[in-house]
């Protein structure tokens, strides 16, 4: 591509453009459901704001833009939850949204103990799905979103990333 995409720790000063890229990226999923209530797009800057401060968020940048972004948090039980995993439209199928899985499942496993990781995808978002499973991630069970939107529960043990940090 001959450009660069570098992932790291997402800080303060890139939550408005998480915000935004995250509006922009999840039209597409609510489109495929006729539903613009879910999450991502209803989130509040506010909201993305407490979640970079406390949870594990990782941004994918080119120079100065914000192109992606994942977050994850451990719960009690060990598990750290990962979501909102979003790529620009114009970067996908790069490979960047696995680096920036990679990126915080690494984290997650070496900074915040976590000893699974478990994430869930809308049932008709094919690109996702074949993301997870390549990377290993194996379904779980279903649920329903607190919109309505059925999703497949995906975990992965942190087996790999515990014997490494």
């Amino acid at each position: 591509m001959g450009m660069s995409v570098t992932i790291s720790e997402a800080t303060d000063q890139d939550v408005e453009q998480i915000f935004r890229l995250q509006y922009l990226c999840f039209q597409s999923e609510a489109a495929l459901y006729g539903n613009y209530r879910i999450d991502p797009l209803v989130q509040s800057l506010d909201s993305v704001r407490q979640e970079v401060a406390a949870d594990c968020v990782f941004v994918a940048r080119l120079g100065d833009e914000v192109v992606g972004s994942v977050r994850g948090r451990v719960a009690e039980d060990g598990s750290a939850a990962i979501g909102k995993l979003c790529v620009h439209p114009r970067l996908q199928g790069h490979g960047i949204g696995a680096r920036l899985l990679r990126a915080a499942e690494s984290a997650l496993a070496a900074q915040r103990g976590a000893t699974r990781f478990r994430l869930s995808a809308a049932h008709r978002s094919e690109g996702g799905l074949r993301l997870y499973r390549r990377v290993g991630y194996v379904a779980v069970g279903t649920d329903k979103g607190t919109d309505g939107v059925p999703m497949i529960i995906l975990e992965k043990a942190a087996g790999d990333y515990a014997a490494t940090a």
